[in-house]
């Protein structure tokens, strides 16, 4: 019940209160009430308006206590709601709202994803630092930052406005691919918070295609999670048991992409998720994938997204042409465009060359997985 109702009590608080703290604090204490209560008395039939009217009187009661009652209560609409009384259908969800306002331009982009995290995931803080490697207090203190930013600077709790919708719906979801990006280190699966996320978004902004794109991109890719390692070893895709990847949730991004293009969308997720599904096809067409990247250079600009291109010419028979792509590039502090090159130059036969290329990527690589990919091409395999 926390995972599904967490961030609906939190944004209808967040609205209700203008304040993160308060409305954390009383969203937290209507939680506990609730594991209290509810095993002796039963689950309300509504549990998620149950929560928000707890944590909602729970708010005045403090508010009250501080005597501050006047200054804040103007915020209220109308009387005290009732428990008992509040019917679900009158609670909006502003679940929209508290995205924007996490994602906000004005937050530096590490208090974006911590907040995201925290604020719509539900995740402790000592959970989202163990996530990213860095300490708890660390991480507190990215919360307290990004909570301090938007009291200062009065940051709207607001979806945009028509004119600024497409630039800040941009930040929204390069956050949570961010997220989902991060991977499955820690005890905490970052790609699952995303994938949530993204199921999240999509059914907040139905006419969206760029939102439906990202979720159906992330939907196919998660889908290939258990086949992308074994153990502790990085496995490519041609090496892959696909008996491991998930065809159901295969088959439910590619309707979610169908969808997506359906409704007009051609932007960089809904193109990144025809390339992933392509990626699934029993034989893969790679001088389509490769028209597909020539397209999403085209959108973004990427020098990274110029490397995956050329991967995929390799893919499709061109080593020599792939690799004077990438020596184009200006990637040098980037493990992927040395590891990139390592492989280019071991098809072409340049061993040493190979060899040089994959050391410079050994020195850049961070993970275990990475390392040991590495360091078995550098001992020849």
């Amino acid at each position: 019940m926390f995972r599904d109702e967490w961030s609906r009590v939190l944004a209808s608080l967040v609205g209700f209160l203008r304040d993160f703290d308060r409305a954390e604090e009383a969203a937290q204490e209507a939680f506990a009430i609730a594991a209290e209560r509810w095993p002796r008395s039963g689950t309300p039939d509504n549990p998620g308006a149950w929560l928000v009217t707890t944590a909602r009187n729970r708010a005045i009661d403090r508010i009250r206590r501080e005597r501050t009652l006047a200054g804040k209560i103007h915020l209220l609409p109308g009387p005290e709601a009732i428990v008992d009384e509040f019917d679900d259908t009158a609670i909006k969800d502003e679940r929209l709202e508290l995205i924007f306002t996490c994602c906000h331009p004005a937050l530096a982009l590490e208090g974006q994803v911590a907040l995201t995290l925290r604020a719509l995931g539900g995740l402790q803080t000592a959970e989202i630092a163990q996530a990213f490697l860095v300490s708890e207090e660390t991480m507190k203190r990215r919360l307290s930052r990004a909570k301090a930013k938007i009291k200062a600077a009065g940051i709207p709790f607001a979806v945009p406005g028509a004119h600024l919708l497409p630039d800040r719906l941009d930040a929204v979801l390069a956050v949570i691919y961010l997220i989902y990006n991060e991977g499955y280190r820690g005890r905490v699966d970052l790609g699952a918070e995303a994938l949530r996320l993204g199921h999240v978004l999509a059914r907040l902004m139905p006419d969206e295609p760029e939102a439906r794109g990202l979720l159906a991109l992330m939907m196919i890719h998660h889908a290939r999670r258990r086949a992308r390692f074994s153990g502790e070893d990085l496995v490519l895709l041609d090496d892959q048991d696909r008996s491991l990847w998930d065809v159901r949730q295969i088959a439910d991004g590619r309707a979610v992409l169908d969808r997506a293009i359906a409704m007009g969308g051609r932007g960089a997720y809904v193109v990144q998720a025809a390339i992933a599904s392509l990626q699934t096809q029993e034989r893969i067409d790679w001088p389509q994938v490769a028209g597909m990247y020539q397209r999403l250079v085209e959108l973004t600009g990427s020098p990274v997204v110029e490397l995956n291109r050329a991967v995929a010419v390799a893919q499709a028979g061109d080593p020599d042409g792939a690799l004077r792509a990438v020596d184009r590039l200006d990637l040098d502090g980037y493990l992927y465009f040395h590891s990139t090159r390592g492989e280019l130059l071991r098809r072409l036969g340049r061993e040493e060359e190979a060899r040089a290329a994959y050391r410079r990527a050994l020195d850049l690589a961070t993970s275990t997985p990475e390392r040991r990919f590495l360091t078995r091409r550098l001992e020849g395999g």
